[in-house]
């Protein structure tokens, strides 16, 4: 199985802001336990973060041309008001989770709403670093 994952803007910067709420573990960490538990899994996976809301895109209309079976993505905080991403996803029509290492639901009233949510298969918050690794499951069951 082919999967790409998209990380959003300031998502590099973990481990270095707000520890409290991300943690301490820096953003290659993170990545390389992904790879590590993706091997496990027998899953093909592409790691891509941007801070560029064009570029996520692209990497979303990237992933229907090189026929990726599924996206996991973290929007950052562009899951809170991004309607070209959601279309992004809308349009290449493979299976998407949506990720965020916080729960989302339990900070800021503005963090409560995703717009990018909807054109997914579902949403995953609140576990760190192990949402990936769930979203994995999720698609590959």
């Amino acid at each position: 199985m082919k999967v790409m994952l998209i990380n959003g803007p300031n998502l590099n910067m973990v481990g270095v802001r707000e520890k409290d709420i991300y943690g301490s573990k820096d953003f290659n960490d993170i990545c390389e336990y992904i790879k590590k538990e993706a091997k496990i899994k027998n899953i093909d996976i592409t790691l891509l973060q941007s801070n560029v809301e064009g570029e996520i895109i692209n990497f979303i209309h990237k992933a229907y041309y090189e026929k990726y079976d599924a996206i996991i993505i973290n929007p950052g905080a562009y899951t809170h008001y991004s309607y070209a991403i959601f279309d992004a996803i809308k349009a290449v029509n493979i299976k998407t989770v949506e990720v965020h290492l916080s729960n989302i639901h339990a900070r800021e009233e503005f963090r409560h709403k995703s717009v990018t949510a909807p054109a997914c298969i579902g949403q995953i918050c609140g576990f760190g670093e192990k949402g990936y690794v769930l979203a994995m499951e999720a698609i590959l069951n």
